[in-house]
C-alpha cells in the first residue's frame, strides 16, 4: 500500500518536470520581462510596476471641456479615475472600442491613477539582450522620447513603451480644451 506522501511527493516530481522555467531561470542575466500590448499597429510592452492593474473597459462618463483623447472618466471601485484614448494621444486616431479584445490599463502617477485604453492585451512577455534591435522604426510621431528601446522576436518588433514618462509629459497632464 502506498502512502498519501509518497503519493504527493511522486505528484511534485511530474510537475516540476513539467515546468517551463525554474526559478534560476526565470532571473537570467539578460533576461526582461514586461507586459505586451498592442495601440494601432505597434506592439508595446512596458514595465510591471507602472500598471496598477488591467481591467476590461469601464462605463465611461465624458467629461465637457476635455481633449478629444480624454474619453472622460470612470468609477472604478469607488474612484474615479480619468480615462484616456491612448491610441488618439499618440497617433490621433480613435481607438475603436470592441467589447473582449479592448482593455484599460490603469496607470500609477503622482496625484493619483489614470486609465488608458490599449487595442489588445498579449500579457507578459520575455526578451533577452540578444533580441534588442534598433528602435529608430517605432518611434515616430509622439512615440518619440516614449520609446527606450526595442526587441525583435521573429517578425515582431517590440518598443518598450515608458508609461513613467508618459504620465509626465505635459500635454498628456493638460487634458482641458
Amino acid at each position: 500500500m502506498v502512502d498519501a506522501f509518497d503519493t504527493l511527493a511522486e505528484y511534485e516530481r511530474r510537475s516540476l518536470a513539467h515546468v517551463a522555467g525554474l526559478p534560476e531561470q526565470l532571473q537570467a542575466a539578460g533576461l526582461w520581462r514586461g507586459i505586451g500590448y498592442r495601440i494601432g499597429r505597434h506592439r508595446l510592452v512596458s514595465n510591471y510596476e507602472a500598471v496598477a492593474e488591467i481591467i476590461t473597459v469601464p462605463q465611461i462618463t465624458p467629461v465637457p471641456g476635455a481633449q478629444p483623447w480624454m474619453l472622460g472618466v470612470a468609477n472604478v471601485r469607488s474612484n474615479l479615475l480619468p480615462v484616456v484614448d491612448l491610441k488618439q494621444f499618440l497617433e490621433g486616431a480613435r481607438s475603436v472600442i470592441h467589447e473582449g479584445h479592448q482593455k484599460v490599463m490603469v496607470l500609477r502617477q503622482p496625484g493619483g491613477d489614470v486609465a488608458v485604453t490599449i487595442d489588445e492585451l498579449y500579457g507578459q512577455r520575455s526578451f533577452m539582450e540578444e533580441q534588442l534591435v534598433d528602435a529608430e522604426g517605432v518611434t515616430e510621431g509622439r512615440y518619440s522620447g516614449l520609446i527606450e528601446r526595442a526587441y525583435r522576436v521573429a517578425e515582431d518588433v517590440w518598443g518598450v513603451f515608458s508609461l513613467d514618462r508618459l504620465v509626465r509629459t505635459p500635454e498628456f497632464r493638460h487634458a482641458a480644451v
